[in-house]
């Protein structure tokens, strides 16, 4: 099987983890985990290149996603945000553009960037995901589609409203469904009812869960988004500060030792 029929089948029964590196370095230290598949973070990759998150641009986002997909033989769904664009036709155009990587999968979200109207109107959400699900079926790749519905993360915490966004875009064409920032139970039950049997990622960024318990409520995918990527650059920064602050260099102890962390990158090789 190729990683688009590799990544289909993970989607189709069980739970699975899909962690979230952010350059290729973290992507081939998480392949070696054994993890089955991975996805790319849109904070992750802007903190690496010093910017904030959804200050990334189109040409930057899809040169760091494929070099995560080239660093690893794993499945990878790319964050690719809102697509890049407004209108459905500029959506449709760059995530065609995205499909050239060689992911597996690739998230359309509806959120603006705007905190006054958080959320693209409903129906323009519609026909975004519309476009993306067109681009997808064009290219012939099988590409895996995520409709995601950012209200909780966006000051809208609606479960009603990202209920009935999280449908609809199942009805355009999304594989599967996403709401980041939902958390209890109850939020999360409702949204993998209400879609099923299509499969539900949950966003998980702190110790509030478990797999098992997860899995439990009918959640097939979990990801972590950020939250690796926040954990290095709290080790990063907790042991610059001491250099800064005090003139000591103690936790620089902490770090994984250089023979461990460079063999880790050797190049593979080749059968005799």
């Amino acid at each position: 099987m190729n990683r688009i029929e590799i990544f289909r089948r993970l989607h189709q029964s069980g739970c699975f983890v899909i962690p979230n590196p952010w350059d290729p370095g973290s992507a081939r230290l998480l392949a070696s985990l054994g993890f089955p598949a991975l996805a790319t973070t849109s904070s992750g990759i802007a903190w690496s290149l010093g910017r904030q998150d959804n200050h990334v641009s189109l040409d930057d986002a899809i040169a760091h996603i494929r070099a995560i997909t080239h660093a690893v033989d794993l499945p990878v769904n790319a964050d690719f945000e809102g697509g890049f664009a407004t209108d459905p036709e500029g959506v449709a155009k760059n995530v065609t553009m995205a499909l050239e990587t060689g992911i597996a999968g690739i998230s359309i979200e509806d959120s603006t960037g705007d905190s006054a109207r958080p959320l693209f109107d409903f129906a323009l959400s519609v026909e975004r995901m519309r476009a993306a699900r067109l681009a997808v079926n064009a290219s012939g790749t099988g590409v895996l589609l995520t409709g995601r519905s950012e209200g909780f993360i966006v000051g809208r915490p609606d479960l009603a409203e990202t209920v009935k966004r999280l449908t609809a875009y199942a009805e355009a064409g999304a594989d599967c469904l996403y709401a980041p920032g939902i958390r209890s139970k109850a939020e999360i039950v409702a949204v993998v009812q209400a879609v099923a049997p299509k499969p539900v990622n949950v966003l998980v960024g702190s110790d509030v869960a478990t797999v098992a318990e997860l899995a439990a409520l009918g959640v097939r995918r979990i990801s972590v988004g950020g939250a690796l990527a926040r954990v290095a650059w709290a080790g990063f920064l907790d042991a610059a500060k001491e250099i800064a602050e005090q003139g000591t260099f103690s936790r620089l102890s902490f770090g994984i030792p250089f023979n461990e962390i460079d063999s880790s990158f050797a190049p593979a090789r080749s059968g005799s």
